[in-house]
C-alpha cells in the first residue's frame, strides 16, 4: 500500500504534531497555548505524550490557531491500493475527476455529449455496489471505482432538456458524490470531501426529490463534521431534517430514516461543540425516529434503526468526555446484522474508550477484531493510530518485540516507524 505525506509523518503523535507546526510558524508554548485558552504546562504535557488530547473541539481551536487542518494534526494517510493490488485509479484520480476544469461552466465548455449507452438506471446500478463496497469497509475498491463513477455522474447531468431522465441521471450524481464525500473524508481528505458534498447538494436539488435532496444534505454533515465546522454542521442537519418532514409522510420508512441520521449526525457536532443540552435534545429525536421506525434497516445506506442510535450514543460519550460510561454500556452491544462499517466504528470507539481507561488488553482485542472485519476502515483511522500509538509506547519492553500483538498492528496501522 502506498501512501502520500503532506507536513509532519504519519509516525508522529498529535502532541509531537502540534510541536511540528507550532515550531513552523514561529510560536512559542505560551502564544499558542494563549490562543486556544489554555496554560503553558498544560500544552507542554500535549506535545511530550504526558497528557491526551481527547476533546475534538480542542483539536479544532488548535488546528485554526496554528493554520492547518484537523487531519493534518491527526495525520490521517491517502489511500492508494486496495487489497487486490490492481487499483489503477486513486486518490489523486478522485480528485481530477472531480476538479475537471470543464465542470466549472457548461457556457465556456459547452454540453457534453452523453454517452449513448450510459443510462440513469444502469448508473445507479453501479453506484449501489460502490456504496455497498463501503459499507463493507473495502475503501480501496470505492477509490478504484469513483474516478469513472464521477465522470458518468458528470455526463448524466448532460442527458439534455429537463425530463424524466434527466432528473434521474441528477440523482444519480447526487448519491454517486455524497459517496466521495463520505469516503474521502474517511481518508482524511476534508477539502475534496467538501467539494464532493456540495456536488452532491447541487446535483440533489436539480434532482426534484425530497429524500435525494436529505440524502446529500447527510453528505454535507459528514464532509463539515471532518473539517470542524461543526456549527454549521448543526445548521444544514437541522434545516434539511426540519424540510424532510414538512415534504413526506410520516410513516415512510425511508424518510424517517434519513431524518433519523441527520439528527444522529448533527448530534455528533453538538457533543463534539461539547453542548450537552442540544447533544441530548437531538439525539432524543433521533432516537425517536429509530423507535417510530422500530428496527434496524438500511434505506438510502443509512443503516438507521434503534442500534445505530445506541452507537452514536457510545461516540458521542467519548467526544463529551464520558470514558466511564462507554466502558461500562460499551460491551456487548450486537452489531453482527449491521454493515461492516458501523461495526467497525463501534469496536473502535470501544477501543479508544478502553485504552483511555487503560485497559489496553480489552482495547487491542477490540481492534484486532475490528481490523478482521475491515482492515482498510482500521489502518486509515487516524483515530486509530493515536490510540494504538499511546498503547506502543506506554507498553512493557517485551511487548514491543516484532512477534508481539501490539507491534503487529503498529506498524499495520504505521504508528511507528
Amino acid at each position: 500500500m502506498v501512501v502520500a505525506m503532506r507536513g509532519a509523518g504519519d509516525h508522529l503523535s498529535v502532541g509531537e504534531r502540534v510541536a511540528f507546526y507550532r515550531a513552523r510558524r514561529g510560536m512559542t508554548q505560551a502564544v499558542l497555548a494563549g490562543l486556544v485558552g489554555r496554560s503553558e504546562d498544560w500544552l507542554s504535557k500535549i506535545e511530550r505524550g504526558e497528557r491526551s488530547l481527547r476533546r475534538l473541539d480542542i483539536a479544532v481551536e488548535l488546528a485554526r490557531a496554528l493554520r492547518v487542518t484537523v487531519g493534518d494534526l491527526f495525520g490521517q494517510p491517502i489511500l492508494v491500493e486496495d487489497e487486490s493490488e490492481h487499483a489503477d485509479d486513486d486518490v489523486p484520480a478522485v480528485r481530477d475527476a472531480l476538479m475537471a476544469p470543464r465542470r466549472l461552466s457548461r457556457v465556456l465548455y459547452g454540453q457534453q455529449t452523453a454517452y449513448q449507452d450510459l443510462s440513469p438506471e444502469a448508473a445507479s446500478v453501479l453506484v449501489y455496489r460502490s456504496w455497498e463496497d463501503f459499507q463493507r469497509g473495502r475503501l480501496g475498491r470505492v477509490i478504484t471505482a469513483l474516478p469513472g463513477l464521477i465522470r458518468s455522474a458528470q455526463h448524466l447531468e448532460d442527458l439534455g432538456a429537463m425530463s424524466d431522465a434527466q432528473r434521474r441521471g441528477w440523482a444519480v450524481s447526487a448519491r454517486v458524490h455524497h459517496l466521495a464525500a463520505t469516503t474521502l473524508a474517511k481518508v482524511g481528505e476534508a477539502d475534496l470531501a467538501w467539494i464532493a458534498a456540495e456536488r452532491s447538494m447541487q446535483a440533489a436539488d436539480q434532482a426534484d426529490d425530497p429524500l435525494v435532496l436529505a440524502s446529500a444534505a447527510r453528505a454535507g454533515t459528514h464532509a463539515l463534521l471532518a473539517i470542524g465546522r461543526y456549527a454549521e454542521a448543526l445548521d444544514l442537519g437541522e434545516t434539511a431534517a426540519r424540510w424532510l418532514c414538512s415534504q413526506v409522510q410520516d410513516d415512510d420508512p425511508e424518510a424517517l430514516s434519513l431524518v433519523g441520521m441527520l439528527y444522529l449526525r448533527t448530534a455528533a457536532a453538538a457533543a463534539r461543540k461539547q453542548d450537552r443540552s442540544m447533544w441530548t435534545e437531538l439525539h432524543s429525536r433521533a432516537a425517536d425516529m429509530g423507535n417510530r421506525l422500530g428496527r434496524d434497516a438500511n434505506y438510502w445506506q443509512t443503516g438507521f434503526g434503534p442500534t445505530n442510535v445506541t452507537l452514536h450514543r457510545l461516540a458521542a460519550a467519548l467526544d463529551l468526555g464520558d470514558i466511564s460510561y462507554v466502558v461500562a454500556n460499551g460491551p456487548g452491544v450486537e452489531v453482527g446484522h449491521m454493515p461492516v462499517e458501523r461495526g467497525v466504528s463501534y469496536r473502535t470507539d470501544l477501543a479508544r474508550a478502553f485504552a483511555l481507561d487503560a485497559q489496553d488488553e480489552a482495547a487491542l482485542s477490540e481492534l484486532l477484531t475490528a481490523e478482521e472485519s475491515a482492515p482498510q476502515l482500521v489502518r486509515n483511522s487516524a483515530e486509530v493510530r493515536e490510540t494504538v500509538r499511546a498503547m506502543y509506547r506506554r507498553s512493557p519492553v517485551a511487548a514491543r518485540s516484532k512477534s508481539s500483538p501490539v507491534m503487529g498492528l503498529a506498524q499495520r496501522c504505521r504508528a511507528v516507524q
